[in-house]
């Protein structure tokens, strides 16, 4: 018996952005889904200038990319980043917490699903952090669009953050795809119709 997705699945039912006042909270394994998308197309582009990347290998990495929370849960920005030493103890036990899931899994599984529990190249962890980086200004776009100026500095913050990684890949993405985001269901339908 393995209980490595049962825990997985229970994602679900860690809130994100604890501190601040949201219009619609957002769970952590919503908040994957959407990196998981993010990091495929990222490796897509990246692989269109020349690069060379699995991208669905990308994409099930983002998947994966915040395994440890279920059992450490989400610890808000303003915190994990507080002072080094507490950004550096965080992360050690996010890996910890990601070893003891992965070693729930099935001998026969452990080393390919594993390897996508905090895994990857340097390229393939680059990407999906901008993936990241892309799903928390989508979302501060879309609180704000909504009048929660909660993230209105969160916001600016986090387009800085985007800017200086200094990616191809990121200002092709904020090009073509970040803008929509903002858009109501009646002005995206327009686009296709």
């Amino acid at each position: 018996m393995s209980v490595f997705y049962a825990f997985l699945s229970r994602m679900r039912y860690i809130s994100r952005w604890g501190l601040m006042r949201n219009t619609r909270s957002e769970n952590v394994m919503e908040h994957s889904a959407i990196v998981a998308m993010f990091a495929h197309a990222l490796a897509v582009i990246h692989n269109k200038r020349g690069g060379s990347v699995n991208a669905d290998r990308v994409g099930m990495i983002a998947l994966f990319h915040e395994t440890g929370e279920v059992i450490t849960g989400d610890m808000p920005t303003p915190i994990k980043y507080f002072n080094p030493d507490i950004t550096a103890a965080y992360k050690a036990i996010e890996k910890e917490s990601e070893g003891r899931l992965v070693s729930t899994l099935p001998e026969e599984l452990a080393a390919e699903v594993g390897d996508l529990v905090g895994g990857g190249d340097e390229t393939e962890r680059k990407l999906v952090k901008y993936a990241d980086t892309l799903a928390a200004y989508v979302k501060c776009l879309e609180e704000v669009s909504q009048g929660n100026s909660e993230f209105a500095e969160a916001e600016k913050s986090t387009k800085r953050k985007l800017r200086a990684y200094n990616s191809p890949e990121v200002e092709y993405f904020m090009d073509k795809f970040v803008t929509p985001f903002g858009l109501s269901l009646d002005n995206l339908s327009a686009e296709i119709n």
